[in-house]
Parts: structure tokens; sequence; C-alpha cells
């Protein structure tokens, strides 16, 4: 799922890659924990996308006070990209070998590693625990009624809004309908305002549109449907796609889109954040990334909203059902005990509210939310926690060869190579091949 990064959807994207030194923290004692080391030592192997501020440092911190209240345990902190993690994190599952500890966003990246039992079973370990997170940010790590990883940050995709821009084009207030969110694209360009910012390259944030009309035409459950009849062969999802070729019609987006990243200097988030563009369709993340490749460094400020992906008329979807996502952690195979242990103490209400309060993210721990300052991810919270439906990212949620298809499939049909039916067609064949 990006000079110095921030929050995406999948990541802390940033500068480190393969070559990220794992940064050491603690010292081995006589009386720790019993696990990976010798002599009643324990030795934490953790793997992070956080490669820079606000969150890198406070994993820093969190991890030497764990260790001090623990002696003879170490643990190893090694911050990769978000695409250089995904390389190595498949180089060692394939060879039997997953870090102790790491980056997860559930769903079918996560049930193959189940699969494959390369990840522990985490159902009794966290059931004294584990209902004390949203439900909501719990359901991509639960597979087959057993817990496989714990959620540190959930959140939703919507559209962020420039107020000033909207201001300039006159529209009074944020779409609640496509018709409506069609109409605010005219006004905008007619207004001389670029409407949208996309990150076409990276093909993902192309892919919220289009999973997000599928919801509002079709239902959340006609996607839980085609998870399970592996089959994306339903008349909604062709008119999912005539309707975000309506949108793509108007040439709503910045001028080299489909050439541009999202954490570029001239990406998304950078298009969004330095005011050139109305509005930009991402996640909870958004504002963190947008100051990051601001020139300023302060992104929009109070200039910039939040509104929920709008209703479709005559649509079977609720304007209350989510779609998102967030981070969170699985434990390898042969993790330590002190891991676990570990991994709760990250989770505790303290620890949740303080990552809260970097303004990076939402908090999966009932009780931490009160960390929270700002309005908009207020928004997102409460949106999250009383949703009548959740939908995890396609391309987290489906098969990996699925979810890259779903990616590639609308890609072509944003950039005029693929008819909505063909978007289908190819999602379909590559699901019956799974």
């Amino acid at each position: 799922m990006t000079p110095p990064v921030q929050f995406s959807r999948r990541s802390l994207l940033g500068a480190a890659g393969v070559g990220a030194g794992a940064l050491m923290l603690g010292a081995c004692g006589d009386d720790g924990d019993s696990g990976s080391g010798e002599g009643g030592t324990a030795t934490i192997e953790w793997w992070t996308i956080q490669t820079t501020d606000p969150i890198k440092p406070v994993w820093a911190d969190l991890a030497t006070k764990f260790q001090s209240a623990n002696s003879g345990t170490t643990i190893n902190i090694t911050p990769l990209e978000n695409e250089a993690f995904k390389s190595k994190l498949t180089t060692v599952t394939q060879a039997g070998n997953p870090p102790d500890l790491f980056q997860s966003w559930g769903g079918g990246v996560l049930a193959q590693q189940k699969d494959a039992s390369l990840v522990k079973d985490l159902t009794g370990d966290t059931q004294s625990w584990k209902d004390t997170i949203v439900p909501a940010a719990l359901e991509p790590y639960t597979l087959d009624g057993k817990v496989y990883g714990i959620p540190w940050d959930i959140g939703m995709v919507g559209f962020w809004y420039n107020k000033d821009a909207f201001a300039k084009a006159k529209i009074a207030a944020p779409p609640t309908t496509w018709g409506e969110l069609l109409e605010a694209v005219r006004k905008l360009k007619g207004a001389g305002v670029t409407p949208l910012a996309l990150a076409g390259k990276d093909k993902w944030p192309a892919h919220f549109y289009y999973a997000y009309l599928c919801m509002r035409v079709g239902g959340v459950g006609a996607l839980k449907e085609a998870a399970t009849s592996k089959s994306f062969d339903n008349p909604d999802f062709v008119t999912a796609g005539e309707r975000l070729k309506e949108l793509v019609d108007l040439t709503p987006f910045q001028t080299g889109f489909l050439a541009a990243e999202y954490g570029t200097p001239d990406g998304q988030a950078a298009t969004m954040g330095n005011g050139k563009a109305g509005m930009e369709l991402m996640g909870q993340w958004a504002p963190a990334v947008e100051k990051e490749w601001a020139a300023n460094k302060q992104g929009l400020g109070d200039k910039l909203g939040f509104f929920s992906f709008p209703g479709v008329d005559g649509g079977k979807g609720q304007l209350t059902d989510v779609f998102g996502g967030g981070n969170g952690f699985a434990l390898g195979k042969d993790a330590p005990a002190k891991t676990l242990e570990f991994l709760q103490s990250l989770l505790s209400v303290e620890n949740q509210r303080r990552l809260a309060e970097t303004g990076a993210i939402i908090p999966t721990v009932k009780g931490a939310e009160d960390g929270i300052k700002d309005a908009n991810l207020k928004t997102i919270s409460q949106a999250v926690a009383s949703a009548t439906g959740f939908q995890l990212y396609l391309d987290q949620a489906w098969p990996p060869a699925v979810g890259a298809q779903v990616n590639d499939s609308v890609a072509a049909l944003v950039a005029g190579q693929a008819s909505p039916k063909q978007v289908t067609e190819q999602i379909t064949s590559v699901f019956k091949s799974q």
C-alpha cells in the first residue's frame, strides 16, 4: 500500500528501502522470557513500515520502555518502506522464516500466511483483551472465526476537500449523491480549479473509486458474495464501472495524473497539500501525508474538510457503509512468548492514545479516541465505530492476484483502455483461477 514520508494507506512510505538498518534496542539479560534467545533471553525481530516521524520514534520509545521492564528481552526494530517491506516479507515467508512481529493489513495476504502455518493463532491468547478493540478494526484479522492479527490503526476512505476551492466554485455544501459530486467537478473546472488529484501510476488510489461505487450500487453484501463465489459477474459491478466512467469522461484529474505517484514532489498528496486540487479520495492518513509533501510542510490546515463517499441514486448500499482499513501486526510462527506480551502493551489505552495524539492514526482500542485532536479524524473515528457495513480494501481483502487484477483493471478503465464490462470479466477470470 511515501521525501520524508508520512502515513499512507498501507504505510508510512519513506526513503528507507530494503537496506534500512534495524534499530537495536536494549540488551540481553539473564532472567528474561525464554524464546528465540539463549540463557533465558528473548530476542524479538520487529518489522515495521514506519520509516519517519511521527510514528517511528514512538515505536522506538515503546520498545525501549518494554525492554526496561522486561530484563533479558531485546527488540530489534527493522523499519522498511512499504514496497520494500512487502518484497522482503515475501522472500522470508517463502523460506518459512517470518519475523516475530510484523506489519499486516489482514485480509487475503494474512489468510495465505495462515494457510501456510506462518503466523500464530492468537484467539486464545487475546481472549481477555481483544474485546477492547473496535469490532470493525478486528474484522480483517479474523479468519474462519479465529484471530491471526491485531490492528493498531483503523479508518476509512473518503473525500478530502479544499474549503477555499469549494467557495471559489460556489459549492455550498459537500456532495451527498453521485450526481452532486459530478456537478461539483463541473463547478470546480468552471472556476479554474483541478477537481481531483489522483496517483494514476500507483493504481491503488483509483481502485478506491470503483470499490466504493460497487458498494454504493450493489451494497457491501455484493462484494462479500463476490469473494465467496469467486466471481465478479454481477450487473451492479458493471453499473459501478459505468458511473466511474462518467467521472473519468469529465477529465477531472490533474495534468499527467497517469504518471503520478502518491508520495512524490509532484504526486497526489503534494497536489492536494499545495492547494492545486479541490479534492482527493483517500484514507485517514491523508492530512499527514499532505503536510509532509506540501511546500510549506503545513498542508491546508483548517482549510481541509472531509466528507463520506456519496450515495448513488437507486443503489442498494448505505451511506453508513464504510470502505477502508488500517494497520496491524501479526506474529510469526516461531515468535517468542514475550512477543505477544509486547504486542498487548502496544495496544494499551495509554499507548494507543499517545499514537492518536500524533495526528497520524485513528486508534483501535476503545477509550483511546480522546487522543484524537483533529476534527476530521474524529468524524472518521465516529463513522467507523457506527458503520452499518465494512469492506476492507479489495487489494488486501482478496487473494493477492485478484487484488492486483482489480487495481490493473480499474487503472485501465481510468486510462480509457478497458470498458466497465471488461473490468468485471478480467477480475472474474483471475478469481476463478485461485
